[in-house]
């Protein structure tokens, strides 16, 4: 078996075992997504600027956009610190291509597991509302490429963090700049609304691209002209998130290396002063 394919295996097995440890914590994933779709239900009396369409209908996409961000971004930096301290990272660099199968694992598990929380929230969102897209077919099929690409341009950010965030309670932070990042990235409004400073800031994250091809895919094609561009440029989006997918997963990698490396190397100095100390 070649190298690539040794190191898909192992990543795969590996995402596998996660996977099924990471389900039994699926409610905590689709709560907030859910009880926040339900308060966008209570606001469907209310109309997008300059259109007759639900506002409450409007958001849903950008719920769903922020729901992979923090599901996938923030579980996998969280799990990343616990196994940081636990030893774990370190048990699997001792493992042939430990580093990038222990990585795609990560990579497998936590994109299930978004995929399955987005299927939760997304099911409760159609059952409620009812002036989605007029074209499903088109819309599930936009779905299958911009979802994967926005997972893939998300998770490796989240390995990067767990990796430069050295305590627990500075996760909450995170968090804080996060929330700020949803902001500023045309989630619940549009952008093209917004100042045009906030339009610039807004396009440079992963965020506002996810959101947007989540839109075009769900909801009818004239709100487009609610966009920057008065298009879903579809084009954009892909490139966008493709060139943030390249450049995270090239970080996150080099990331994992040089914290693995710290970390075997602490482990002889501690040995030797221990020896020292007898």
């Amino acid at each position: 078996m070649t190298t690539t394919g040794s190191i898909v295996r192992i990543g795969l097995h590996r995402g596998l075992i996660e996977l099924r440890h990471g389900l039994s914590l699926t409610f905590n994933y689709v709560f907030f997504p859910t009880l926040a779709v339900l308060v966008m239900y209570a606001l469907r009396g209310f109309s997008l600027a300059g259109t007759d369409y639900s506002l409450g209908a409007y958001a849903i996409p950008g719920i769903i956009a922020m729901n992979v961000l923090f599901t996938g971004l923030m579980g996998i930096a969280s799990a990343l610190m616990v196994e940081r301290e636990d030893g774990t990272l370190m048990r699997a660099r001792a493992t042939p291509h430990g580093t990038v199968g222990y990585f795609v694992g990560k990579i497998v598990s936590q994109a299930a597991l978004t995929c399955v929380t987005f299927a939760v929230v997304l099911t409760v969102a159609i059952a409620l509302f009812d002036d989605f897209t007029s074209d499903p077919i088109g819309g599930f099929v936009t779905l299958c490429w911009v979802l994967p690409l926005g997972i893939v341009a998300m998770l490796p950010i989240g390995v990067i963090l767990g990796v430069v965030v050295r305590h627990p309670r500075q996760l909450s932070f995170v968090s804080l700049l996060l929330m700020g990042m949803t902001a500023v990235s045309g989630i619940f409004y549009p952008l093209a609304l917004q100042a045009p400073y906030l339009q610039v800031t807004g396009q440079l994250f992963p965020l506002y691209w996810l959101g947007l091809g989540m839109r075009s895919a769900m909801l009818p094609a004239e709100l487009a002209a609610t966009e920057i561009g008065g298009s879903w440029r579809p084009v954009e989006t892909a490139a966008v998130l493709g060139l943030w997918a390249a450049a995270a997963t090239a970080l996150a990698l080099l990331a994992l290396r040089r914290m693995s490396h710290r970390a075997a190397g602490s482990r002889p100095r501690a040995a030797g002063h221990g020896r020292a100390a007898r």
